[in-house]
């Protein structure tokens, strides 16, 4: 009997031990609604200074009461009525009568409307040569913008692959690069961040209007401009109706197009690529680099498409099958659009969605039914287009990132009264001070809340990424209830802020990859192509047993020691596998073929380079090397000379001075410049025009306007000597600059920032923290996105972080020129020095005794320097990784050819002709750090500027003179 009710009470106690499990599975998952924390309130009531003024939702709701005319208006896009930097041509590429429209253009006609309303923009265009991204355009009616986003459209590009695949040595297959398509496009003014699937309406009035383009960035041809209807995409039941009825039905027909035969593509990121993880992707190797899918990590973005060709026999109606993968975000849906040449043929395939999954998916093309969707096809050729899109994520994410921008006008209105960090302990009444704040907040959370259960609407789960919304919605609720919460949680309040923003650039990517598509008859039945246990676990043990064999690290054609070894270069790249594979595949097809020089690339940490040389199994060249190291290893006689070379002087035509100063060392060369970097001045426009704040030309006019954007508990951001790692004094560097000085004198025997120059430039750089209160250590691009930070000084790369991770303040901000110091010239004017500090990396050359080898190196250092050659690198690095990594190129020729727009390009390159390159000498490490010291003594213990950085002059002068005698090196 005890057995018994023993036995009982452990059933019953695993059951509720199961019972409870499925509880908290499913609180975690988080499939509860919110409703009744929303229900009956108005979620789109605005608070008056916490929305963002001219949206195109407020635009439209202006025009309520407007309609949509049924009738298309057509432009004539070469009868314009004023312009600048344009040109009509007679003939283009076929086409009678086109409009070119350059970099910085404009150009308006006046148009004719018959019925006032909403419109559509409709044009065709052509791409011209340039720097090889999208085309950006502005549009104004009437002399005044619509809305914000009208002055972001972007028109995309066509690239196809240069030629055929081919095999290396080691019998992998490498992709061929990319290059342009010249070819007519057609195209809406639509929502470039992919928010909204349907094209912008924009409102004309009756009769005469004026409609504008302006070029923001690239020059195109356009040869059609129209005002179209605003039109209804058909429904399936419409468009079948619409075909003709078959006779006799297709049968037995069936067309498999591999996803990495693509014809065309939006990006040139967007090509073959290679997968081993699956025994069912077609074709398979687990030896080998067989490139078999396409799409991958790159497709990633709303309006990106990828383009193949196919023919069929004969009239009739096919099924349309694709073989996706999407198995990066569990929890998220990547959707995409389908076009048949150029057109979406009915709603239903506007957006075709793939949920999370590991394995390949085969999806035949079906309604909610799952019934195949027939489409009608006339023999002959076609392409399918499948096209990136949020599909119901965009509305989604639209109002996420309005909640973005709203919660960082409710944290910037408090950080006004209450400063970053608030006293835990005071009660600042922020209920009574601030009502309408409280309010606002209150009726945030709800709109989270409300945004929460869309994405479990649309997802089928609470995903990860929107775990952070809910957080703030909570945290909202709270202050709404006890806003004396608000002071104690302001910097996980800030801090929650963020991570929504990074949250809302994550949910943003729909990541997808195509094994094949197939085009069939009806009555052909379509294979799961899936996987069993068994073919897995074999396709496992192959794949481990190939590593035991298969150098999965050689990137493209490997040479071995014993095959042409007096001609073989070997380089090193410490920067990623990617930057490698990218570097291999431009020798193969371009370096090797061009000079007949073979090149082994190897992928390395740079970490290796030091005992590498050491033990003489180093490289011929490194690339990607420290500022610092040249000169390093040039006073150990481990690099080459490169002055020993009578062309290296061409090679450095295409650098500015400040470039390459930093490898020259008693009158030799020891490096080529990679990468250059350099500050500028961002700054927020919003907030600069709200507190009636022009930008500052000069330190003084920086240090004048502390007391207003203080005053408002904001911040001014200046590179400081706060990380423990890798403290930033390119400031002090600057000053010092801009005060005629140096840091060591003309012989490089000691450093002369004790002299009065130095000593004033010291003083300034450590006043901005002791007397005017900057912050010691902060990260700019959270502050700066935030608005706590409207002005900072910080590298130009931080343009592209912001471009990517804070669509939010996207057109609020802005960068130029640094501060400089006012200075009177020869002839007593007044001018501005806007001196400023760069680094960068570099290529050199290590010690060998081989000629044939040092000459063929010299051959690959050169090229590697070219323009086009560090074009080419650039674009595919971007495109392969994102803007977010753009290449910062030290050749000045390739740099006007990378992506940034012509305004960019303008204020970069002002800024670059002022550049100053640090000199490296013997002992040098030691200057850095004992400045580093000098600054932190002062800061943090109120020492006596000038006493301090004389005293660690004279602790660096006397290292620089042992380190003189070490290296044999005269102190006189």
């Amino acid at each position: 009997m005890k057995s018994t009710a023993k036995k009982t009470g452990v059933v019953l106690g695993v059951i509720a031990v199961f019972v409870l499990l499925i509880y908290l599975m499913n609180r975690m998952t988080g499939v509860e609604s919110y409703a009744d924390k929303y229900a009956g309130v108005d979620l789109l009531a605005e608070v008056d200074g916490l929305d963002r003024e001219g949206t195109y939702s407020q635009y439209i709701a202006s025009y309520s009461d407007a309609g949509h005319p049924a009738t298309d208006v057509d432009i004539n896009v070469c009868s314009y009525a004023s312009g600048k930097n344009i040109s009509v041509y007679q003939q283009y590429e076929g086409e009678a009568g086109a409009l070119y429209t350059g970099d910085g253009s404009t150009v308006t006609w006046n148009v004719e409307v018959p019925e006032a309303g909403f419109y559509n923009v409709y044009l065709e265009y052509m791409t011209i040569g340039s720097r090889g991204v999208a085309v950006e355009r502005a549009i104004y009616i009437n002399g005044e913008s619509p809305f914000t986003s009208a002055a972001n459209l972007t028109f995309k590009r066509q690239w196809t692959d240069k030629g055929k695949v081919i095999t290396d040595n080691q019998g992998n297959q490498i992709r061929p690069s990319q290059i342009e398509v010249y070819k007519w496009q057609s195209a809406y003014c639509k929502d470039d961040m992919g928010y909204m699937q349907e094209p912008y309406q924009f409102y004309f009035k009756k009769g005469n209007n004026a409609l504008t383009l302006a070029a923001i960035n690239e020059p195109m041809v356009l040869r059609k401009l129209a005002l179209t209807a605003v039109k209804e995409e058909k429904t399936y039941i419409e468009y079948r109706k619409s075909q003709p009825e078959m006779k006799k039905p297709l049968t037995g027909f069936q067309l498999k197009i591999q996803g990495e035969d693509s014809s065309m593509r939006s990006e040139p990121s967007l090509y073959a690529k290679y997968d081993r993880s699956s025994p069912t992707t077609e074709p398979n190797s687990v030896t080998k680099t067989v490139l078999n899918y396409t799409g991958g990590e790159a497709w990633n973005g709303a309006g990106q498409w990828i383009e193949w060709n196919f023919r069929v026999p004969e009239d009739g109606y096919y099924h349309i099958t694709v073989k996706g993968r999407q198995n990066y975000s569990r929890g998220s849906i990547s959707s995409r659009s389908l076009l048949i040449d150029g057109e979406i043929p009915f709603k239903e395939v506007k957006t075709i969605s793939f949920d999370y999954e590991n394995d390949w998916d085969v999806k035949t093309l079906s309604d909610q039914e799952g019934n195949p969707y027939e489409f009608y096809l006339k023999a002959g050729s076609h392409t399918i287009r499948l096209e990136a899109t949020l599909g119901g994520m965009g509305d989604i994410l639209k109002e996420l990132e309005e909640s973005t921008y709203r919660l960082n006008q409710i944290y910037r209105k408090l950080l006004v009264y209450t400063g970053a960090a608030p006293d835990k302990y005071r009660d600042y009444n922020l209920g009574q001070l601030y009502p309408d704040v409280i309010k606002a907040m209150g009726l945030e959370s709800k709109r989270l809340y409300k945004i929460i259960d869309d994405v479990v609407a649309y997802t089928g789960q609470k995903a990860e990424k929107i775990a952070t919304a809910q957080t703030l919605a909570q945290q909202l609720e709270m202050f709404e209830e006890r806003p004396d919460k608000i002071t104690v949680n302001f910097i996980d309040f800030k801090n929650n802020i963020t991570s929504l923003g990074t949250a809302i650039l994550n949910m943003r990517e729909t990541k997808l990859d195509v094994d094949y598509l197939m085009v069939s008859s009806g009555n052909v039945s379509i294979s799961a192509d899936k996987a069993s246990i068994l073919d897995k676990a074999w396709h496992e043990v192959k794949s481990f047993a190939a590593s035991f064999f298969v150098d999965y690290n050689a990137v493209g054609n490997v040479y071995s020691k014993d095959e042409d070894k007096d001609s073989v270069v070997k380089v090193w790249i410490a920067t990623g596998r990617d930057q490698g594979t990218i570097l291999k595949t431009m020798v193969d097809d371009t370096f090797t073929l061009e000079s007949g020089i073979k090149v082994n690339v190897e992928i390395v940490e740079a970490g290796a380079l030091l005992n590498a040389v050491v033990a003489g199994r180093g490289p011929n060249v490194v690339l990607s090397v420290g500022a610092d190291q040249p000169v390093n290893y040039a006073l150990r006689n481990a690099v080459e000379d490169l002055t020993q070379f009578e062309d290296h002087k061409e090679v450095l035509n295409s650098f500015y001075k400040s470039a390459y100063r930093a490898y020259e060392f008693n009158d030799g060369l020891y490096a080529i410049p990679e990468t250059q970097t350099y500050n500028v001045m961002f700054y927020r426009k919003d907030i600069m025009k709200e507190l009636n704040l022009e930008v500052p030309n000069t330190w003084e006019e920086l240090i004048h306007m502390l007391p207003t954007i203080q005053g408002n508990n904001m911040e001014v951001g200046i590179p400081t000597t706060a990380s423990t790692t890798a403290p930033d004094l390119s400031v002090f560097y600057t000053l010092l600059y801009q005060n005629g000085s140096d840091v060591y004198d003309e012989k490089a025997l000691k450093t002369i920032i004790d002299n009065e120059a130095g000593v004033k430039a010291f003083n300034t750089y450590t006043s901005f923290f002791t007397d005017y209160g900057m912050p010691k250590d902060y990260d700019f691009v959270s502050r700066f996105r935030s608005g706590q930070m409207p002005l900072g000084i910080a590298n130009y790369s931080s343009y592209n972080t912001l471009m990517v991770s804070a669509p939010e303040i996207r057109g609020l901000w802005d960068f130029t020129l640094i501060p400089g110091t006012e200075k009177k010239d020869t002839a007593g004017n007044r001018i501005i020095d806007r001196s400023d500090y760069s680094t960068g990396t570099c290529t050199m050359m290590i010690k060998t005794k081989d000629e044939n080898v040092k000459q063929n190196a010299w051959q690959f250092m050169k090229w590697w320097a070219q323009p086009d050659t560090q074009v080419r690198f650039g674009r595919e690095l971007e495109a392969l990784l994102g803007s977010s990594a753009r290449y910062a190129t030290a050749n000045k020729d390739a740099f006007r050819q990378l992506a940034w727009s012509a305004d960019n390009v303008e204020v970069l390159g002002e800024q670059w002709k002022s550049t100053v390159g640090f000199r490296e000498v013997a002992g040098g490490y030691y200057t850095g750090r004992h400045i580093t010291n000098a600054v932190r003594k002062v800061i943090n213990k109120g020492e006596d500027p000038r006493e301090t950085i004389l005293e660690y002059s004279m602790t660096i002068n006397e290292e620089l003179k042992k380190k003189r005698i070490e290296f044999g090196l005269p102190n006189e």
